[in-house]
């Protein structure tokens, strides 16, 4: 007999679809991938099939028995970006079904970085918090943390590179790649203008916020390239956007407003802690309290935003650096 989770997990959309919530063991729960058919040759595209675990791949066991159908019907996998709840069973279905993997050159570029040949992001990440006041024993943890994800991206995918402005036909219509910068290197939502959809993977979430975070080598400004990518979405005429987490919703403009005025507020909250300098470790946990205690991959989140969003009142002269040692602090301009 299924569980409630199990009988709730696959559901199905207008057209044909089917999103899968693929389980994810963090506080997210799960990740949204759909399947989207074409009627003219039976076939499939997947939409981010999720993190490879057992219990994600007895989930998709049990949405291909439901659905009637065999690997061998997925024709395209498609990845909105590389962050491994999205990408770590790329390369288990490409295995099985033998279909192309399809995403931005500068996403798998940062795939790479983090669980290729020779990785040094582990070690690069460690640094950049320790600059900026993490502690050494959570610093410790931070290799273990990430190494811990190579399991769960394995094996990766032989990758066929997408772009900005690429058409894609699938599901009975075409799509137009739209880069969106900010939440992920080479981060790509999906339109397709003539029934109004929108497929924009963790860019644009309802209920909650995606992360905007500062990673080593992004080029810095990932706050302000995330704004700018919301100004550029917010012209889309939108019926249905379709999100890599929560339930697909119509309020596409609307929920980017949220958005904006959601960072507005933070940047504000920010700027009245900086009457001295401070660590952004310290203003990290301030601002993130119990949800980062005693877990290092919400910590990570939360430190990486703390980061994006503190480079950001820099950029507008609303704070600056300052140098203690080989530390770094933030205050007030």
């Amino acid at each position: 007999m299924k569980s409630a989770a199990e009988q709730d997990e696959l559901t199905m959309l207008d057209g044909g679809w089917a999103r899968l919530k693929v389980p994810l063991p963090f506080s997210l729960r799960y990740v949204n991938a759909y399947l989207i058919p074409d009627a003219a040759d039976g076939g499939y595209t997947l939409i981010d099939p999720g993190l490879r675990t057992s219990a994600a791949e007895e989930a998709w066991e049990r949405a291909v028995d439901r659905l009637g159908i065999t690997y061998d019907g997925i024709q395209r996998i498609v990845l909105t970006h590389m962050h491994p709840d999205h990408y770590g069973l790329a390369g288990w279905f490409q295995h099985k079904s033998g279909a192309p993997v399809l995403m931005s050159r500068a996403s798998h570029a940062y795939a790479k970085r983090l669980w290729g040949e020779g990785r040094t992001f582990a070690a690069e990440l460690t640094a950049l918090y320790g600059k900026h006041g993490m502690p050494a024993e959570l610093l410790g943890q931070i290799g273990p943390h990430l190494e811990s994800f190579v399991a769960l991206v394995s094996p990766q995918p032989e990758v066929t590179y997408i772009a900005e402005g690429d058409r894609l036909a699938f599901g009975g219509g075409e799509w137009t790649a739209i880069g969106t910068e900010g939440h992920g290197e080479g981060h790509l939502c999906f339109y397709r203008p003539d029934a109004r959809l929108m497929l924009c993977g963790d860019q644009v979430l309802p209920d909650i916020t995606p992360n905007v975070s500062v990673v080593p080598g992004s080029g810095g400004g990932e706050l302000r390239r995330f704004l700018a990518s919301l100004d550029r979405l917010e012209a889309y005429d939108v019926a249905a956007a379709f999100p890599g987490h929560r339930d697909p919703f119509a309020d596409f403009a609307g929920r980017i407003r949220e958005l904006k005025e959601h960072h507005a507020r933070r940047l504000d909250m920010l700027a009245g802690w900086l009457d001295r300098p401070i660590a952004a470790y310290d203003l990290c946990v301030r601002m993130f309290g119990e949800r980062v205690g005693g877990n290092i991959h919400n910590l990570r989140f939360a430190m990486s935003e703390t980061l994006a969003h503190l480079d950001h009142l820099v950029d507008e002269g609303r704070a600056e650096r300052v140098r203690q040692g080989d530390r770094l602090q933030y205050k007030r301009r």
